[in-house]
């Protein structure tokens, strides 16, 4: 049976605070990639964009999704792009099961738009476009990487981790 849970969806959707209510109400290890990938870069992720540019950042997140995946009874906030690179979910599927955290084009901009500066792919012009855009050629992958599926649109912090569980127990029943 898998003990840990990975948590994808697009920025904005609530992996790490959702994922961190949730480890904390199933006892488990929170894991966010971001920092992880920060720290084998040696510097922050919009300076590996910025520098390095997207197809190192890419590498840098395969790297540690390989090292992260391995783990057992951890909730692990995925970044939103993980999902691009269809290595990083074969390897999460081994021991988690991956929970698609979704919410509406607005809210994530609204959810965001604070943090412009920590989050390179909305350095534009007009970043409710680019949020449309991204999510249209995301979604398709999204999708097939889930096993659950969760709209955070309306939900609190807990109420949303409070899903999660109930929804894992149901998957869980469905795959005994």
């Amino acid at each position: 049976m898998k003990t840990s849970i990975a948590l994808i969806g697009f920025m904005g959707t609530g992996k790490t605070v959702v994922g961190r209510a949730l480890a904390g109400k199933l006892g488990k290890e929170f894991i966010e990639l971001d920092p992880l990938i920060e720290q084998k870069a040696g510097k922050p992720i919009p300076e590996v964009f910025r520098e390095d540019g997207e197809i190192a950042f890419r590498e840098l997140e395969i790297e540690v999704t390989k090292e992260v995946s391995q783990k057992k009874n951890a909730v692990i906030a995925c970044g939103g792009g993980l999902i691009l690179n269809k290595i990083n979910i074969d390897r999460l599927k081994k021991e988690a099961v991956i929970v698609y955290l979704t919410t509406s084009p607005e809210v994530i901009l609204k959810r965001t738009s604070n943090d412009t500066e920590e989050r390179p792919l909305l350095k534009v012009a007009n970043p409710a476009q680019a949020i449309q855009e991204l999510l249209t050629f995301r979604e398709p992958f999204y999708q097939r990487a889930a096993d659950i599926a969760i709209d955070t649109s309306r939900l609190d912090i807990d109420s949303a981790a409070d899903q999660i569980i109930a929804r894992i127990k149901e998957h869980e029943g469905l795959n005994q």
